[in-house]
């Protein structure tokens, strides 16, 4: 129950957080009133939205401090001096905790580079090639895990990692052949026209950057699965320590690359103040950024959830699922038209990732004869807390 509820959860946040980044991305910030569309601008910041994404993961670590407090406030009086004998008889051999920290730092960095490198390429890329795209993150999750993990995938594996991949894309494929509709105006703050580009180049460019940047995302799933595993440190607690770096990472970043390139481009991605009149002149922009912070949180602390109770390459699996959810809200919004070769794609996803997961079976003969992941029995140092904090008592 617990494990379908986090599941449901990752999913649901999920599908939440790319809705509310697509609508973001809809948002004019200039030339709004001009009755020529392709004349207008739309918000194109993906540093500012990877900020935005790394802020939001921050407010997790704000809840570790407020259930402490809360924990705390309400433990029984009685109960501190037997909690202090304990920690003081426990095993002094274990590990001091900043053991394991380069590995937490691995993991804010990875995300970092994914999450910068698919902003750029959604820009320049339509959303069915991002979407196609995007389903190779179960290959190299897959990949990865076998390397650095001494994962097991059985031939039924292998199967069901193919239809993922091959339902994900006939769908970016079935967008391509039927591109959907401009959407109309259905407020009188947010035009929903959808700005699309041309330029070959540019195209190959920004699907350069989506499947370079899955590969990143591959490897932050398996660090984190390695991290939930290895150490005692709490999802919520994880996800705050990366929402932390990421924002003092991109913040020094955002600095550094707007004077040594942005001053002199004040329309460009790496100009500051271009970016952050963009978001508080537009409240489109704004409140779908305050939407996206919690929605990022949500997603984040799910998603780590998940690979510690189940594992990397099966969060990267369910991932991919989420795009049916949000074809079925982009085709309720509006922002899609319906397409038969959509839907088989979707059903072949569906089937691949309940495959993977153990919810159909194939033949009897293509299943494994031993469990996918063996019993491992963890060392008193594998089980070593990753900061004080996460001592159990």
């Amino acid at each position: 129950m617990a494990t379908k509820f986090l599941v449901a959860g990752m999913l649901t946040s999920g599908v939440c957080n790319t809705i509310l980044n697509k609508l973001q991305d809809m948002q004019c910030v200039k030339n709004c009133d001009n009755p020529d569309p392709d004349k207008r601008e739309y918000f194109e910041q993906p540093v500012w939205q990877t900020l935005i994404m790394f802020f939001g993961e921050t407010l997790c670590f704000v809840a570790v401090y407020v259930l402490l407090f809360w924990e705390r406030r309400n433990k029984p009086k009685l109960y501190d001096p037997v909690d202090a004998i304990v920690r003081e008889g426990e095993d002094s051999s274990s590990p001091p905790p900043i053991i394991g920290i380069d590995d937490e730092v691995s993991v804010p960095s990875e995300k970092l580079t994914g999450w910068k490198l698919m902003n750029v390429g959604l820009i320049y890329t339509s959303a069915s090639v991002y979407q196609m795209l995007r389903g190779a993150v179960v290959i190299f999750t897959a990949a990865f895990s076998i390397i650095f993990l001494k994962r097991i995938l059985y031939t039924y594996h292998w199967i069901s990692l193919f239809l993922v991949v091959l339902g994900v894309a006939i769908v970016g494929l079935s967008s391509a052949l039927f591109p959907p509709t401009k959407p109309s105006d259905f407020t009188d703050n947010y035009d929903l026209t959808i700005k699309k580009t041309s330029d070959a180049t540019a195209a190959l460019i920004g699907v350069f950057f989506v499947l370079v940047a899955q590969i990143f995302t591959a490897s932050q799933f398996v660090l984190e699965e390695k991290i939930m595993y290895k150490y005692r440190v709490s999802p919520l607690r994880a996800v705050g320590l990366e929402g932390i770096f990421g924002v003092i990472t991109v913040t020094v970043g955002m600095f550094i690359l707007h004077f040594a390139y942005g001053s002199t481009h004040p329309d460009g991605y790496f100009n500051i103040s271009n970016g952050y009149h963009q978001i508080v002149d537009n409240a489109g922009v704004w409140q779908s950024g305050v939407a996206i912070c919690f929605s990022i949180a949500f997603f984040n602390f799910f998603g780590l959830s998940v690979t510690r109770s189940i594992s990397a390459t099966a969060r990267s699996t369910i991932d991919t699922a989420r795009n049916v959810f949000i074809w079925i809200v982009s085709l309720f919004l509006g922002w899609e038209t319906f397409s038969w070769l959509q839907l088989i794609g979707f059903i072949i996803l569906i089937w691949g990732t309940f495959l993977f997961n153990g919810v159909v079976k194939l033949p009897s003969f293509l299943e494994p004869l031993e469990p996918v992941v063996p019993e491992r029995r963890p060392s008193s140092v594998e089980n070593a807390p990753l900061l004080p904090e996460d001592h159990e008592p």
